[in-house]
This record gives structure tokens, C-alpha cells and sequence, in this order.
């Protein structure tokens, strides 16, 4: 699902806007965007992707928060993610410039060489648990062993998946992972398919009430944060762009947290799911009054991931690419400079 929008651009673009050399590094205090030194923006393009899974950006779409920023002489073309896989896959393709994801699926993507840096942080949200149907005997981690179990691989939900196995002694080989998509994990419990999913919400909060589905695990500690990434290529030759995308988040962080009612309305209305299922979301497993910036917080959960990932030879360079992947992802000077 595509969407291209346009808008009149500004003849001049806000001074001060970061530049980044290849490295993701800031060039200087006093280097100059393309939009600076020409009157233009640096691109007349920009990809970006809106998920249910990231609320503020079905704020920043809905709103056309980019769109009024940029004017008519940037095509924003939007993209649904499915899920973080497919968001960084796009990422990674170079169809996107701009995608969000869950914490351990951005340090998986660039522990594997996936450019991409954080710029924002959307979300601290509850929004995986392990989910078995309404009739299911399945009541402990310790009962999966030796079940069918559905997750997204490089997900959320898979990595929660290994941290609560390994809560009861289980690993991975302990049970069969069926990698489905996450609504179609969903649809293989509800059809009886698998014995157990590793759910991700708004979906999962929908499976609860319309076919009673049960929550067996939850453990917040074992969600990640919600990060907006972006190339590294982006951030280098667009950073004037890049800081228009960061000032539309937080502006609609503070719109979504004025607005709770309407945020859960909008989310409704996109993922196709009841209102109160969506109240749910936003009310009960959506904290979206967190920092938008990026740093040790992230980090210190994306260190209790690490070992996970390793362990599950999700990452073919190993511990050493984990740990070059922790001490580079991180480009917190967009939002800062939003907060500011």
C-alpha cells in the first residue's frame, strides 16, 4: 500500500538543519545542508513507511505533519510495514529511507550489515506476549516444549519468544517455529495450525476479544522500544529532510498524548480493528510519553538482548558484529535538536 502526497515546499529551509558524513557523524557545527546553500530541499523524494505497530506515525500521516513541512516539491511516498522484518528489508533494499521498527529488530538488521541509525524513539511498548487459543490446555512456558509455535522471525515477538522459552529452560529447539507473518500467525492459532504465537498488538489485542484468545506469558521487560530508522545514506545527503521527519514525530508524540481518544480512533480506523480493542492499545500498552531521543535507556535493553541474539545464530558475524552494531546505531542529534 502506497501513497504519494504533495505540497508547496518553503523557499528557504529552517537554518542550523544537521549535516552527517558517511559515518552517521555530525560534519560540524557550522556545515550547511544542501537545502541551505541552494534554497531547496536537498531531495525531491522521500520514502517512509506508517505501521499499526507505531502509532505516532499514523499521527504524522493522517495529519500530513511531513507533507505541510516540505511542500509541493517533495513526493512523500508512504509505505505500509507489516512488521519490523519487512520494514527493514525495504531498509535495506533502499526502498525506503525511513521505517520503524521494534529495538531488537533494528540492532539484528544492523548487526547483519543493514546501514540504518536510529533517529527517534516512538514507543515503549508492551506489545508482544505469547498468546494460545481459548480452549487451550497450554497454560506455562514449560507446556510449549515440543509444540508449534508461530512468530515473525527478526521481530519483536521472536525475540521475546527466545527470552521466555529460556525462562523455563527452553530453547528454540525445544519447539517448532512456524515463521508467519504476524496476522497470519494469528489466523494459523485461530485455524489451529500451531499450538501457540508469539503475538504482536494491535493484532494480538484483537485475537483477545473477538476469539478469546489468552495471554499465557507477558513480561515488559522482554519488549524492546519502538524505533524510526533510517540509511545511512538518508542521513548523509538529506539531513535537512531527515530533520523535518524527527520535528513531525514529536510533534505528534505531543498531539497523540493531548488526544488519546482520537489516537485510539485513528488507529481503528487504519488497522481495521474494534474501538475499544484500539483504546486497549493505545491506553494500556502504548507508552508513548517517553524521550524521543535515543541513548543509554535503548541501549541497556538492546545489551539484554544481544546475548539472545548470538545464541540464536540470528547474526552471522556473531558477538562481534552485536557488539560493533551497539556502539554505532545510535544518532540521536535529529531528535535532540526536536526537543530542543
Amino acid at each position: 500500500m502506497s501513497t504519494v502526497i504533495r505540497r508547496t515546499a518553503p523557499t528557504i529551509v529552517v537554518a542550523g538543519a544537521v549535516m552527517l558524513m558517511a559515518t552517521g557523524c555530525l560534519a560540524g557545527e557550522n556545515a550547511a545542508s544542501t537545502s541551505e546553500s541552494t534554497g531547496e530541499w536537498s531531495t525531491d523524494t522521500l520514502s517512509i513507511d506508517f505501521a499499526t505497530y507505531n502509532p505516532l506515525s499514523l499521527v504524522v500521516k493522517d495529519q500530513g505533519l511531513i507533507e505541510k513541512a516540505l511542500g509541493d516539491d517533495v513526493d512523500v511516498e508512504w509505505t505500509q510495514s507489516a512488521g519490523s522484518n519487512k520494514a527493514n528489508e525495504l531498509l535495506r533494499a533502499g526502498s525506503l529511507d525511513v521505517g520503524s521498527t521494534a529495538g531488537s529488530a533494528a540492532l539484528l538488521a544492523r548487526a547483519n550489515g543493514s546501514p540504518i541509525k536510529v533517529i527517534d524513539v516512538y514507543s515503549q511498548p508492551e506489545w508482544s506476549a505469547l498468546v494460545v487459543g481459548p480452549d487451550s490446555d497450554i497454560t506455562s512456558i514449560a507446556d510449549l516444549k515440543g509444540k508449534k509455535v508461530a512468530a515473525t522471525s527478526g521481530t519483536d515477538p521472536y525475540f521475546f519468544l527466545l527470552q521466555a522459552l529460556e525462562t523455563a529452560g527452553l530453547g528454540v529447539s525445544d519447539v517448532e517455529v512456524q515463521n508467519l507473518q504476524h496476522a497470519d500467525g494469528r489466523s494459523a492459532l485461530d485455524g489451529g495450525s500451531v499450538d501457540a504465537w508469539a503475538g504482536l498488538d494491535p493484532i494480538m489485542a484483537a485475537a483477545e476479544v473477538e476469539s478469546g484468545d489468552k495471554l499465557i506469558y507477558r513480561n515488559v521487560d522482554f519488549n524492546s522500544y519502538g524505533f524510526l530508522n533510517a540509511t545511512e545514506e538518508f542521513l548523509t545527503d538529506h539531513a535537512d529532510v531527515a530533520q523535518v521527519v524527527v520535528d513531525a514525530y514529536e510533534e505528534a508524540r505531543e498531539w497523540a498524548l493531548a488526544n488519546p481518544d482520537e489516537t485510539a480512533a485513528l488507529l481503528a480506523e487504519v488497522a481495521g480493528i474494534d474501538p475499544a480493542v484500539a483504546t486497549t492499545v493505545i491506553s494500556e500498552r502504548s507508552n508513548l510519553d517517553v524521550s524521543g531521543i535515543p541513548g543509554d535507556a535503548q541501549l541497556a535493553v538492546l545489551e539484554k538482548i544481544a546475548p539472545v541474539l548470538v545464541d540464536s545464530d540470528a547474526v552471522t558475524g556473531g558477538q562481534d558484529a552485536v557488539d560493533a552494531a551497539l556502539d554505532t546505531i545510535i544518532e540521536s542529534t535529529f531528535a535532540e535538536k526536536a526537543a530542543g
